[in-house]
């Protein structure tokens, strides 16, 4: 893979009138400022979990796949218009070639206070002192179960020896913070949440647990797996004393603490706690398309715009191009997402895997 050597930095904005927001943020209808990108480097994964895809997943080709040079154009991009935290996705962002040459020079983009990493946890046993010494400070890795054959049976494909031991490898590694995801599933995994907080009260790690979200016509009839935070966190308490805290990583967790552990257990709750009034993120596709709302099908396709003006206009220019088409992508940005379990049909035709997870 031919890749650049040296990167300028976008033009920076003029200083505001005083009071004024940032000229250079990116700020939606109803106030919020967008500091968080999720960006998914691939579609592909190595599992197929069945809340997330389908059994027999059509990959795309190639070239419909940002490259990683477009992918650090959309980073720098973002970050001249104020993001300061970015998460690189999937798929499974590990499985993508040359992934390093992307962490390594994302990291290093003045402006980027943080650059976070979400695995299946497949690939860390033999990549997680790479990521850490790339510039990923914290990272989550999903896992439903710490029974091998349910974990099997969840992911389709997966092992489950070989996510622990990149737990183990991501702990050896020295990441700032490492946070389990865990989807809750009536009937499959809900007897195993305490077994998974005490798994990560014994490594130090945190946890999330994370309400199921109608994304993608999958296999399962989701009215009858879903679960929400108000079921689970009672039992929890009961059961760990856990404490409420204002503590917040900058996404959409809310936090509880262990008392005398460093163990926090965090539930994602768009269904039952909705978040959508502090939304401060957007994602973007591995195929550049940018979705300012997980829960709506309005986006904006960077893709074009990458390539079209690359090809066309001078790089001062294809600059300001990606940045205005950027900025134009807030007025599709909704108030909030529209999940109703109880609907037939998903919310949105797109798989998780699809939009970065």
């Amino acid at each position: 893979m031919s890749v650049p050597t040296t990167l300028q930095p976008f033009p920076t904005p003029p200083s505001p009138a005083d009071g004024a927001l940032p000229a250079a943020d990116l700020v939606d209808h109803y106030g919020r400022r967008i500091r968080y990108l999720r960006l998914s480097v691939t579609d592909r994964c190595d599992f197929r979990c069945t809340y997330c895809m389908a059994e027999d997943m059509t990959f795309l080709p190639r070239g419909d796949i940002l490259s990683l040079e477009e992918c650090l154009r959309v980073v720098r991009a973002f970050v001249a218009l104020g993001v300061d935290k970015v998460r690189l996705t999937g798929g499974e962002p590990l499985v993508r070639r040359d992934i390093l040459w992307l962490i390594e020079r994302a990291s290093s983009l003045p402006g980027v206070r943080e650059l976070v990493l979400t695995t299946n946890g497949s690939q860390l046993g033999k990549l997680a002192q790479q990521v850490r010494d790339a510039g990923v400070r914290r990272i989550n890795v999903s896992i439903d179960s710490l029974r091998p054959e349910r974990f099997r049976a969840i992911t389709r494909t997966g092992s489950l020896d070989k996510v622990l031991a990149g737990i183990d490898a991501a702990i050896a590694a020295g990441f700032e913070r490492i946070k389990l995801n865990t989807v809750m599933l009536r009937g499959v995994n809900d007897d195993e949440f305490e077994d998974l907080v005490d798994f990560a009260i014994g490594r130090g790690i945190d946890i999330s647990f994370i309400e199921e979200m109608p994304l993608g016509d999958t296999d399962h009839a989701r009215i009858d797996t879903f679960m929400t935070q108000d079921e689970v966190l009672p039992r929890l308490q009961a059961r760990y004393g856990l404490t409420a805290t204002s503590e917040n990583s900058g996404g959409p967790a809310r936090y509880w603490r262990v008392p005398g552990q460093a163990t926090r257990v965090g539930f994602i709750s768009p269904h039952s706690h909705n978040f959508c009034d502090s939304c401060n993120r957007v994602r973007v596709t591995a195929t550049g398309d940018l979705y300012p709302c997980l829960g709506q099908n309005d986006m904006l396709p960077l893709l074009p715009v990458l390539r079209d003006t690359a090809a066309g206009l001078a790089a001062e220019d294809a600059d300001t191009a990606l940045l205005d088409a950027i900025r134009r992508s807030m007025g599709i940005k909704p108030h909030g997402h529209d999940f109703d379990m109880r609907k037939p049909t998903p919310a949105v035709v797109r798989f998780m895997s699809m939009t970065g997870g």
